[in-house]
């Protein structure tokens, strides 16, 4: 079973690729992301007020550029949203700090509007929402999210995005100090896939049947 992740973020499509094969442990499953799939790519702009929406809007365009060839298509959306900054940055995750900003300058843009903040009205959660295409069609669509903190500071180096400055209580630790084996256990994203793997295994399963 071929999955054309539509990103171009290699951190997405690597954990994506972790979490699949965990969950599939029986399924033969070839995860490519864009780049792989069509050399150079120009991502669709994300005009969604919901991850839903801006994960439907990656995957039908995906496929509409790469077609049957790509196999299914997994459109995904993320983004961390703040209670205490009434769930920003949320849809903007990747462009808080503007259009072509690095993940530690939106860590830095984070701590600056979390500043004097105390540690009770710094919850937090990530969310990932997923939607799976074939032939064309919505065939699947799941989100995940995963509830914790904003720390004061960076913590950890690993992962990518928002994790040094999330912290996971079920972890006990900031993502970024996990490793992708303990983050993977109860990440936003390991939740999202782990609705769409019923969805998955028919698929599979009618692949298999009628090859």
């Amino acid at each position: 079973m071929k999955i054309t992740v539509a990103t171009k973020n290699p951190g997405k499509t690597r954990e994506i690729c972790r979490i699949l094969r965990s969950l599939l442990p029986d399924v033969p499953v070839e995860i490519v992301d864009l780049t792989a799939a069509c050399g150079s790519y120009e991502s669709p702009e994300e005009t969604g007020s919901t991850f839903m929406e801006n994960a439907e809007m990656k995957a039908r365009y995906a496929w509409e550029r790469i077609g049957s060839s790509a196999g299914l298509v997994l459109g995904e959306d993320s983004g961390l949203e703040v209670d205490y900054l009434h769930g920003m940055p949320g849809v903007r995750s990747h462009r808080f700090s503007g259009p072509e900003a690095t993940d530690e300058e939106n860590n830095a843009a984070l701590l600056k509007e979390l500043e004097g903040v105390p540690w009770e009205k710094r919850t937090a959660r990530y969310r990932c929402a997923m939607v799976l295409v074939g032939a064309g069609d919505v065939v699947a669509r799941s989100e995940g999210t995963v509830e914790g903190f904003i720390l004061m500071a960076p913590h950890g180096t690993g992962g990518f995005g928002y994790d040094p400055l999330f912290y996971c209580p079920e972890l006990g630790k900031a993502f970024g100090e996990s490793s992708a084996e303990e983050k993977n256990k109860v990440s936003h994203r390991a939740r999202a896939l782990a609705g769409l793997v019923p969805a998955l295994r028919r698929l599979y399963q009618t692949q298999h049947e009628n090859p």
